[in-house]
């Protein structure tokens, strides 16, 4: 098992390409083991750093209807199993300052989902912790604007971050990837991770639920690294089609080790 120091070293590693990628959300055990096993399989042979995702509640979903997970204990048992039994960093988000501190005596990296980028008391409990804290970019914050998220963080102690850019709101349930928020935000001086299959989002679209263009994610995926992007996030599912959260955005799990090798090509070409 990495140590956070290994962890922290290896996001921070020039020449190294980070994946975080998983399910949108936790449907089972079996099916996180699984997603994990072949996507750690296929970054070792590619020499990527792999750390996976996977939410034990979504609480934002577009309708109350819809499934938001297993819930906080339950959904962390899973995680400490991935963990454990794959040998891999494991992510996943927070929504309240109690999750934060349970969460983080199980997980490596703390997510600040985009809608709550902005929730300084969240912020500060996930810093509190020790762990890493990953903090997505809100779809209605310019890159600019993430500079005062960047420094709530910093002022309470925060010196392990990472920034992810997932679009912004571009007219009515659309999002646009501007990748000039790239550099942008590489200049507060941390990692800069880019979610490709929130970027492809089509939040709302469905009516009770969000829609998507996966066909989309590996291109911005492919611009995002030829911007100079630290890494990629992107949701998968062995049948996006019957994920039970955000499936019109995943992109399959068969088709990731292709990608990756794409991916990896052009982040090595940039580099």
């Amino acid at each position: 098992m990495l140590n956070d120091a290994t962890i922290w070293k290896s996001l921070n590693a020039p020449d190294r390409l980070a994946l975080i990628a998983g399910p949108c959300v936790i449907e089972n055990e079996g099916l996180c083991l699984k997603i994990a096993a072949a996507l750690k399989k296929t970054c070792d042979r590619l020499g990527i750093f792999y750390i996976f995702k996977a939410s034990f509640d979504k609480a934002n979903r577009t309708s109350a209807k819809t499934f938001r997970g297993p819930g906080l204990e339950p959904g962390l048992e899973v995680l400490a199993k991935v963990r454990a039994e794959i040998g891999v960093p494991v992510l996943t988000d927070i929504h309240t300052d109690a999750q934060a501190a349970v969460a983080g005596e199980v997980v490596d990296i703390l997510q600040i989902p985009a809608f709550l980028c902005r929730q300084t008391d969240l912020i500060e409990a996930a810093v509190v912790t020790g762990q890493i804290v990953n903090l997505k970019k809100g779809q209605f914050l310019s890159p600019a604007e993430m500079g005062q998220v960047v420094k709530k963080a910093k002022e309470a102690g925060g010196n392990r971050l990472l920034i992810t850019e997932r679009g912004t709101t571009f007219g009515y349930n659309n999002l646009v990837a501007d990748l000039r928020s790239i550099p942008i935000l590489q200049r507060l001086g941390f990692p800069v991770i880019f979610d490709a299959t929130h970027s492809v989002q089509l939040p709302g679209g469905g009516g009770d639920k969000s829609g998507g263009q996966r066909e989309f994610a590996p291109v911005l995926a492919r611009a995002a690294l030829a911007a100079g992007a630290n890494g990629i996030f992107v949701e998968t599912h062995p049948r996006p089609e019957r994920a039970l959260s955000d499936g019109p955005n995943m992109i399959p799990l068969a088709e990731m080790p292709a990608q990756l090798q794409a991916w990896l090509k052009v982040f090595n070409a940039v580099r």
